[in-house]
């Protein structure tokens, strides 16, 4: 489903942003957030076609500009299209949140399936990275762009490991901290910034989907600041990295954990 927007003549100040995952949690109050300080923002989502659009009906009650695009980025022939229709709708792309992610129910690694794991690296890591090149294709210099800046979600998983509940989600996000590293040498020198937040025990509905719904009260005495933190606090730090607040700042992974 495509929602337009009105168009406006593009000037030299116009930042369209895409932000992959964002009909729900960090993904929406990112696009939120980013809207407010001046993107035009592409909103991104698999399933859920109507959260998406009050995602968007939300920025445009604010003034905002904003349109939501259908892609699993898990399938390369739908991340294409929905470039394609970014490229016609909004113009060339300069800001990517790559956040769309996946975690499956609490298990110990003999009881995970090759299918589950497939699934896992398929959207985590396989589709950050075909999105990330699709973003790269539109903002380096050596490809006629203006530069741009990227900002991968990864996870504080990627440090603790998860063991005997998500091993596979942190195996995969461990590959999304090695790719934010090698991204941002190969393309610095071609005016693209990428950099990664790493949350922690965040209260938004990827907890649910997961099994566990009291995820973050549980363990939430196991973080020093002995609470959970918001999307809107990793909203704040993602729309940072993207910002010309963070000019001389790439190949970092900053983290949003509470200090755990």
């Amino acid at each position: 489903m495509l929602t337009s927007v009105t168009q406006q003549p593009e000037t030299t100040l116009t930042r369209i942003l895409l932000v992959t995952g964002a009909s729900r949690g960090i993904g929406a109050a990112t696009a939120l957030l980013a809207a407010r300080e001046g993107w035009t923002v592409a909103v991104n989502y698999t399933h859920n076609a109507q959260a998406a659009e009050q995602v968007v009906s939300h920025i445009q009650s604010e003034g905002g500009k904003a349109l939501a695009l259908q892609a699993d980025v898990a399938d390369e022939a739908q991340v294409m299209r929905m470039f394609a229709q970014i490229d016609a709708q909004l113009g060339r792309l300069s800001g990517l949140v790559n956040n769309a992610g996946v975690v499956d129910v609490s298990a110990k690694l003999e009881d995970m399936s090759v299918a589950r794991l497939k699934r896992m690296f398929d959207v985590n890591v396989i589709g950050s990275m075909v999105v990330a090149r699709e973003a790269v294709r539109r903002m380096s210099t050596s490809h006629g762009g203006s530069g741009g800046s990227i900002v991968n979600l990864s996870s504080a998983a990627s440090r603790l490991g998860s063991p005997n509940q998500y091993l596979d989600y942190a195996a995969a996000k461990g590959a999304i901290d090695t790719f934010t590293l090698g991204l941002a040498k190969e393309v610095a020198a071609e005016g693209i910034r990428v950099n990664a937040v790493r949350p922690g025990l965040i209260d938004t509905e990827i907890h649910a989907s997961g099994g566990l719904p009291h995820r973050v009260k549980d363990l939430q005495h196991l973080v020093p600041m002995q609470r959970g933190g918001s999307a809107q606090e990793v909203a704040q730090a993602i729309v940072w990295l993207l910002s010309d607040a963070a000019s001389y700042t790439t190949m970092s992974l900053l983290d949003v954990s509470g200090g755990r």
